[in-house]
Order: C-alpha cells, then sequence, then structure tokens
C-alpha cells in the first residue's frame, strides 16, 4: 500500500499545474512580497519564531496567499487543517475546533486553521470562529482577495493582524518564470523563451505569478507540439488570450473611480478604456448607466444638460436593449459625457443650502408662501401678499421666497462654462445678502 500510494503522489505531482509543482518549500523561495517576508520582516519574524497569532492575508490573486500559509505549517510545529470557505460551513469549523482541543489535551500539540477565501463566510459564519479565536484553540489563518474592512466583521479584524500583499514586481515575475524554465519541477530546461515572449508574458500577468507560470505552462505546450524547443511571442499571445479580465470587489470601487475621473477629465478615451476593462470584467452595465447619469448632474450639469438626457437614454437603453448591443450606447453616453463643458455649480449649489439647513434656524415658511386652498386658510392670511409671477410683463417679481433667517444667502453661482453662463445671464439676478 506505501509503494501504491507513493506511485499515485509521484503521478499527481507530475500531472499538476507549473504553479503547484513550483510552489516554494521554504520563504527564501518565495517571490515578491519583501515587505513581509525579508530577513527582520515582521511576518518572517513572526513564522520562524512560531509566534504566529490570528492573521488575515489580503492581497489579489497570484501573491503568494496559501503559499505563506503551507510555509507556516511547515515552520511550525503545530497541527495544519486547512478549509476552503467556498465548501466549508459552520460545522466543519466546529469539528476542527473539536479536533485542536483533543489534540492539545493528549499531545500538547496547537492547531492552525488555515481558511481560503474566508471572505466568502457570512457574518454569522464569521462569529462562529471568535469563541475559539479567542480562546487560543486555534491560530486562525484567513486569505481573502476582498478589501477585509468590507469582507469581515469588525469582531474578526480586531482578533486578527492584517498584513497586505502586493502585485509582483515585474522584475520578480521575469525571475520566476526563468527558475520554471530550469527548475526540475518545473519544465527542466525543455524549453527557452524568445525576450520578447519573455517580455509579453511578464507584462500580462498583471503581477499574478499563479496566472504567469500557467500561462508559460500553456505556450509550453503549445510550442512543443509543433516540436519547437523556443517560446515565440505568438505562443505566448495564444496562450495568454485564454485568460479572461477579472477584479475584486475593493478594485470594483478604484476602476469606477478611474472611469469617473476620467469622464470628469475630459479625457475620452480614458474613459472607453475604463467602460472596456468594466464590460470585459463582467461589470453590472446597470450600475455604469447610474454612474453616467449622476454624473451627467454633478460634473456637466448646466454646462450642457443635454448630458443629462444622454446618460439617461443610455441607462434606458441598457433595461430595454441589453448587452452586449446595449454597450454602444454606453460609449456614445461617455463620449458625449466626456467632451461636454463641465461645471459643478449644481452640486457646489446644493451643498451650501444644505449646510444652512444643517447649521441655521430652519424658520417658518412665509405667509404669503404658505397653501391658501386648505380649510381656514384664509382666516389665518395663508397666502395674503403672494404676487403672481406671469401677470408680470417679464414673468418675474421681486419677492421673497425662503424665511428671514437665511433670506438673502446665495448658493448658486455659475462657472461661466458651456451653457453655464447662458443660464445665468437669462435668470434675474439673485438678490444681495442683506
Amino acid at each position: 500500500m506505501d509503494l501504491f500510494s507513493t506511485a499515485v503522489e509521484d503521478r499527481l505531482r507530475s500531472r499538476a499545474p507549473l504553479a503547484a509543482r513550483l510552489r516554494p518549500r521554504s520563504l527564501d523561495e518565495v517571490f515578491g512580497q519583501e515587505h513581509l517576508l525579508a530577513r527582520g520582516r515582521p511576518l518572517r519574524t513572526l513564522i520562524e519564531s512560531d509566534r504566529l497569532s490570528s492573521v488575515v492575508l489580503w492581497g489579489p490573486p497570484g501573491t503568494g496567499k496559501t503559499t505563506i500559509a503551507r510555509l507556516v505549517a511547515g515552520a511550525t510545529e503545530k497541527a495544519f487543517e486547512p478549509l476552503s470557505a467556498v465548501s466549508a460551513g459552520v460545522k466543519d469549523v466546529r469539528e476542527v475546533a473539536a479536533r485542536a482541543r483533543a489534540r492539545l489535551g493528549e499531545q500538547g500539540q496547537g492547531t492552525i486553521l488555515f481558511l481560503d477565501e474566508v471572505h466568502r463566510f457570512s457574518r454569522t459564519q464569521q462569529d462562529s470562529l471568535l469563541p475559539f479565536v479567542e480562546e487560543g484553540l486555534f491560530v486562525l489563518i484567513g486569505a481573502t482577495t476582498e478589501n477585509p474592512f468590507f469582507a469581515l466583521t469588525g469582531p474578526l479584524l480586531s482578533r486578527s493582524s492584517l498584513f497586505q500583499l502586493e502585485r509582483l514586481e515585474p522584475a520578480a515575475l521575469a525571475a520566476l518564470l526563468e527558475r520554471a524554465l530550469t527548475d526540475p519541477r518545473g519544465l527542466d530546461g525543455t524549453v527557452e523563451v524568445d525576450e520578447d515572449a519573455m517580455e509579453h508574458l511578464v507584462d500580462r500577468a498583471d503581477g499574478d505569478a499563479r496566472h504567469a507560470l500557467t500561462s508559460l505552462d500553456v505556450a509550453a505546450a503549445l510550442a512543443t507540439e509543433t516540436g519547437r524547443r523556443s517560446i515565440a511571442l505568438s505562443d505566448a499571445e495564444a496562450a495568454l488570450a485564454l485568460r479572461a479580465i477579472r477584479y475584486g470587489d475593493d478594485e470594483h470601487y478604484d476602476v469606477l473611480s478611474a472611469f469617473i475621473k476620467s469622464i470628469r477629465g475630459s479625457d475620452v478615451d480614458a474613459g472607453l478604456y475604463w467602460l472596456a476593462r468594466m464590460l470585459s470584467a463582467g461589470e453590472d452595465a446597470r450600475l455604469i448607466a447610474r454612474r453616467l447619469v449622476i454624473l451627467a448632474s454633478e460634473d456637466v450639469g448646466l454646462a450642457d444638460s443635454n448630458g443629462l438626457v444622454v446618460a439617461d437614454a443610455a441607462a434606458r437603453a441598457v433595461e430595454f436593449v441589453g448587452l452586449p448591443e446595449a454597450q454602444l450606447n454606453l460609449a456614445h453616453a461617455v463620449v458625449y459625457l466626456a467632451r461636454a463643458p463641465k461645471s459643478n455649480s449644481v452640486p457646489i449649489a446644493l451643498g451650501a443650502a444644505h449646510a444652512d439647513v444643517r447649521d441655521l434656524p430652519a424658520g417658518r415658511v412665509p405667509v404669503h408662501l404658505r397653501d391658501s386652498h386648505s380649510p381656514g386658510a384664509a382666516v389665518l392670511g395663508h397666502g395674503e401678499g403672494y404676487q403672481y409671477p406671469h401677470d408680470a410683463p417679464d414673468g418675474w417679481i421681486d419677492q421673497e421666497h425662503r424665511p428671514d433667517e437665511v433670506a438673502g444667502r446665495r448658493y448658486w453661482h455659475p462657472t461661466g462654462r458651456g451653457k453655464d453662463v447662458d443660464v445665468a445671464r437669462e435668470a434675474p439676478e439673485p438678490k444681495e445678502s442683506r
């Protein structure tokens, strides 16, 4: 049976993806994350001294979260219990806790629970971890690609140290791929890589070590299938075409921010780039449309009021037409809004009005503006003194429309850009502050 098990393990290793075969066996074999794992840095010190308490490892895919957890398992005297929040639940956590308690009592050995994709646990499931972490029954190592301040509960975060992993720099990725070409566990010198192909693999990996190794593995297979020992640029391009663009929830906010700021900055091409990136990543088109409708009033505003019409039409097209065709309507709105003159006079005016509502006495509605149609209104004098603007030749009469406490306060200041200046000229001049 031992010989059979060994043969099975050997065959599984030989068939494993390149990234799995090259998984680091020591901290010195890890590429990147020097801010955490270089000698003397905090995480390495805790691992090597076996004094690691519960931690959350946060970073993009392919930056080494699972690798670090496995290295902790190899460096510590504690038992290692891996779970994935994708398939595990509270019952599994309790079973790990039971084994940890028995192990501690019978052998005096501690336990590490590695919970991958910890953000997939609901708040209730995350709360189930707290008693065991607080008791010290096991050390929790949680791995997540999502911003823990959004995805994890406050109590769990407060009981854990947070370490943020960063995307690998191009130099680290290139060194990793070079090692993969020669390592006996990797490609073992069976292929070489042309310089332009290597640059393409590194550039398109976007700091993701696992993706870089997977792409190299596929490119090597494409080259050797045709009897070549050298990976050409065409092989790298073909391998990379298999990857779909994705981003996590935290980066979702960054991409949306870049999208809005590009349009606000009148950069048409940048707006189209971020739109294409969001659509390629499967972003909800309705969310994009809503953001464009908001931007039309927030950043274009009175400089070109048709921007709101165009944005609203694009939003309706998303509901009526749907993707993929509605992406043209979204692009139409992006180009229009980016090219439109910009004015933020509307949000500034509303903000100033909100400030007065918040900071100044509310004041009663002036008598002449009160409803004069309700029973008893005439007796109370409601509406008395009100002047109907349409009775005036130019449709405007000089009368106060606010309580005395805020009368004369000016909120809206036209920017003088686009149609904003025209609106200012057509409207009656606001009354001067008293």
